[in-house]
């Protein structure tokens, strides 16, 4: 297990704009549900805190994007810290939208922010990013064929998981290798207060993932490769 203590003390480096992004998440979610936790303490550790978790494995000057962002998490946590990468947060949901651009406003923070499924934006921006990322999407062998064929060969997945994530690792084995991917490892945290176990799964995109991924019509959570 790595040491938290170093995010923490990044979390306290911005507090005054993790504190704006509190207040204005837990506003907003009584009109629109973002999320279920809204305790504060709840928030710090198991949504800002678990956010960064991942930035050692993210290179200066990535381009990063987010899948299923929903309320920002993990990407927007990631970009108070680490300003210098370039964000793009997608989500299905209009209502997320509005808030992500109202909260980067707010927080004076630069970001494309794109209503749109992930299966349709890609046919775009096909392998453009060096990161793609997710928290709290789908299963490990479902993710895996929206993110991948966002990423550039040399750039790599986070995939954010809980404890049973050795389970959804060796059921995604054949999307790895379908897709284009090659395990890399696992990136393993306790979160503090006795808030949970946190696994960050990296993959690294090593060819070109097929055209034929990802399937439309919602093809990769009813139909995982298996």
């Amino acid at each position: 297990m790595k040491k938290i203590e170093k995010y923490y003390n990044l979390i306290n480096e911005h507090l005054s704009e993790f504190e704006k992004y509190y207040n204005s998440l837990i506003s907003f979610n009584e009109k629109v549900n973002l999320t279920a936790i809204t305790d504060k303490e709840d928030v710090f550790i198991k949504h800002f805190l678990d956010s960064i978790l991942s930035i050692d494995e993210i290179k200066e000057n990535s381009n990063v994007i987010d899948i299923g962002a929903g309320a920002g998490f993990p990407s927007l946590p990631i970009k108070i810290v680490r300003p210098d990468i370039k964000l793009t947060m997608l989500d299905s949901l209009n209502k997320r939208i509005n808030f992500l651009n109202q909260i980067c406003s707010e927080l004076n923070i630069t970001s494309t922010n794109i209503h749109a499924r992930a299966e349709d934006y890609v046919k775009v921006y096909r392998e453009t990013y060096d990161v793609a990322l997710a928290r709290a999407v789908a299963r490990l062998n479902s993710l895996l064929e929206y993110l991948l064929p966002y990423v550039k060969i040399g750039g790599i997945v986070l995939a954010y998981k809980g404890s049973n994530y050795l389970e959804e690792l060796d059921e995604a084995k054949n999307a790895i290798n379908t897709l284009g991917g090659r395990y890399v490892k696992t990136i393993k945290f306790n979160l503090p207060e006795n808030k949970g176990e946190r696994n960050i799964i990296v993959i690294e995109k090593i060819r070109s993932t097929p055209k034929s991924f990802p399937r439309a019509k919602n093809l990769a959570k009813l139909n995982p490769i298996k």
